[in-house]
């Protein structure tokens, strides 16, 4: 199948943390897609127009514009740090809408760094329907700085989102990796689903500590980072 592009115009680029660039767009007519999906995003500059990369819508369904939270890798020279340098007016290419994590029930969001994003735009919806329910957010970084929407999300979840810091010590943080106890806290009903979108060791860990917590395999929703 081919895969639909459409050229969105930037309509704002501005920091969300550090390393994390917020960027809004037009939304194309008829534009549809599930909080927690993707689409593949090119820069329409020379040299650029090829080079697609996969990120995640965090505005909502409805919103009448685009929005992306995007890591950026200054190191890595891509596509990441090219969109460092988009102004309002450049234009983005975008694909179809895909991805394999939507929202099935109430459970446990784990997520690594930048692998939060499929979780924002859910979050985002579930708190506009007043859904949110017994849902919690366990949030990995290493630094309260790489935190991604920390005041949204304490607002939206309070007691409900957990962080936990690699790198650095903090009153109200959790230190260290996520471990078993912190998720088997966390597991307060039977039968709870478990999201989990991260990087791939992080997901190996979780999901086998999910499972030793006799969390059921098919339970275990997951999006490869």
């Amino acid at each position: 199948m081919a895969m639909e592009q459409n050229g969105v115009k930037v309509k704002s680029v501005e920091k969300a943390t550090h390393d994390v660039l917020r960027i809004v767009t037009e939304k194309p007519k008829n534009y549809n897609f599930n909080p927690g999906q993707a689409t593949d995003v090119a820069i329409n500059k020379d040299g650029w127009q090829k080079e697609l990369r996969p990120f995640t819508f965090t505005c909502l369904p409805d919103d009448n514009y685009l929005e992306f939270n995007i890591k950026t890798y200054p190191s890595h020279k891509g596509v990441t740090n090219e969109l460092l340098n988009l102004r309002p007016n450049d234009e983005l290419i975008i694909g179809d809408p895909w991805g394999t994590i939507g929202y099935k029930g109430e459970g446990i969001f784990i997520a690594g760094g930048a692998g939060v994003t499929p979780f924002i735009s859910i979050f985002r919806y579930l708190n506009s329907k007043n859904e949110i329910g017994n849902s919690k957010l366990i949030f990995a970084n290493k630094t309260k700085n790489d935190i991604i929407l920390e005041d949204e999300f304490k607002k939206m979840l309070g007691k409900s989102f957990i962080n936990v810091l690699r790198n650095e010590k903090a009153d109200g943080y959790e230190q260290g990796y996520i471990t078993r106890d912190i998720l088997k806290q966390s597991l307060t009903g039977k039968g709870m689903l478990a999201y989990v979108c991260g990087p791939e060791p992080m997901m190996e860990v979780v999901e086998k500590q999910l499972l030793d917590l006799g969390v059921d395999a098919k339970a275990i929703i997951k999006e490869e980072f």
